[in-house]
C-alpha cells in the first residue's frame, strides 16, 4: 500500500470532516456500539473511501463514525479489515495508516479474544500490556517509506504505559462508583493486565495451540490489533489495548467455541466498555 493510496484516503476523510482529529479507536467484534454514542457524528461506509476494504466479518458494521467525546474530535473504526479475511498485511493496516497521515497521535484498539488463563474470565475486560506477534506477517515488511517512519522502529513500549495508567485509574473509578451504588456486591478490578497473542485465524486454536500459548507467556489471544499496532508505532502513535474476554480458549473447559458467543458477551460488556471509553478519551490527548 503506496504513501498516495493512504494520502487518498486521508484526503477525503479531511474532506467530509474539517476539525481536527484527536484520537481513533478501532472496535472489535461485537463492540461496535460505542461508535453510536459519538457527538455530533457523521458516518462514513468503507466502500466510499478510497482505497479501503469491506469488512465481511458479523459483528463489523464496516464505517468510520467521526465525532465528538466531552468535546475531543474522535475518529472510530466501526469494524476492521482482517488478514484472515484475505486482505494483504498493508490492506489490513490501511486505516491506521491514514490515521497517521490524518495527524492523530492516539489510537485505541480494541478487540474481542479468548482467555488463556482460568482466572481470565469472559466478560472480563483486559488492557493489553504486550503482545506475542504469531501471525506469520509483519506490516513492514518490504521496501520502507520513510515519510511513514524509520526503517527499524523500536517495539519496547509498543503499548503506551502512559495510556495503561490512565485507563487503569478510569477503571478503578468506574468500579468504586458501582460498588458504592450496589451495583457490584464486591470491589473488583474492572481491567485486568496482560499479554496477547496475535494468530493469523480464522479456524480457533487447538487445545494443544493453546497449552503452547500459555507456556509461552500469553493471557488472551486473538486475529487482530498485532499488525495496527505495529503500524501506529512505525507512524509514531501512542497505542492504548483492550481486550473483551468472550470466552475461554480451546480444551479449557471442554465446550465448543462459536462466534455468536463472542458476540453475546460483547453485548453483555456493552454499557461499562463505553463508559470506560468515554473517560479514557477525554484524558489521554
Amino acid at each position: 500500500m503506496s504513501y498516495e493510496q493512504v494520502s487518498a484516503a486521508a484526503d477525503f476523510i479531511r474532506a467530509k470532516y474539517s476539525r481536527e482529529i484527536k484520537v481513533a479507536v478501532v472496535l472489535g467484534s461485537g463492540l461496535g456500539a460505542f461508535a453510536e454514542e459519538l457527538q455530533d457524528a457523521i458516518s462514513i461506509p468503507f466502500s466510499e473511501i478510497p482505497n479501503f476494504a469491506r469488512s465481511t466479518v458479523e459483528g463489523h458494521s464496516g464505517k468510520l463514525v467521526i465525532g465528538s467525546v466531552e468535546g475531543i474530535p474522535v475518529a472510530v473504526q466501526q469494524g476492521r479489515f482482517h488478514y484472515y479475511e484475505g486482505n494483504e498485511i498493508q490492506k489490513v493496516v490501511l486505516p491506521v495508516r491514514t490515521f497517521g497521515l490524518l495527524g492523530i497521535k492516539t489510537l485505541i484498539l480494541t478487540n474481542a479474544a479468548g482467555s488463556v488463563r482460568t482466572s481470565l474470565k469472559p466478560g472480563t475486560l483486559m488492557l493489553i500490556r504486550d503482545h506475542l506477534n504469531l501471525m506469520g506477517v509483519n506490516p513492514l515488511r518490504g521496501e520502507n517509506d520513510a515519510r511513514f517512519g524509520v526503517r527499524f522502529p523500536d517495539m519496547t513500549e509498543i503499548y503506551s504505559r502512559r495510556l495503561q495508567e490512565i485507563a487503569s485509574v478510569e477503571a478503578g473509578k468506574i468500579s468504586e462508583e458501582r460498588f458504592r451504588a450496589g451495583a457490584e456486591k464486591t470491589l473488583r478490578p474492572l481491567l485486568r493486565r496482560g499479554i496477547y497473542a496475535g494468530l493469523a485465524g480464522p479456524s480457533y486454536e487447538t487445545p494443544a495451540e493453546i497449552r503452547m500459548l500459555s507456556l509461552l507467556g500469553a493471557d488472551a489471544v486473538g486475529m487482530s490489533t498485532v499488525p495496527e499496532a505495529i503500524a501506529a508505532r512505525h507512524q509514531g502513535m501512542k497505542v492504548l489495548g483492550i481486550s473483551c474476554i468472550t470466552n475461554f480458549a480451546a480444551g479449557m473447559m471442554g465446550d465448543v467455541i462459536k462466534h455468536e458467543e463472542v458476540l453475546q458477551t460483547g453485548e453483555k460488556v456493552r454499557e461499562i466498555f463505553s463508559e470506560l471509553l468515554r473517560r479514557i478519551i477525554p484524558k489521554v490527548v
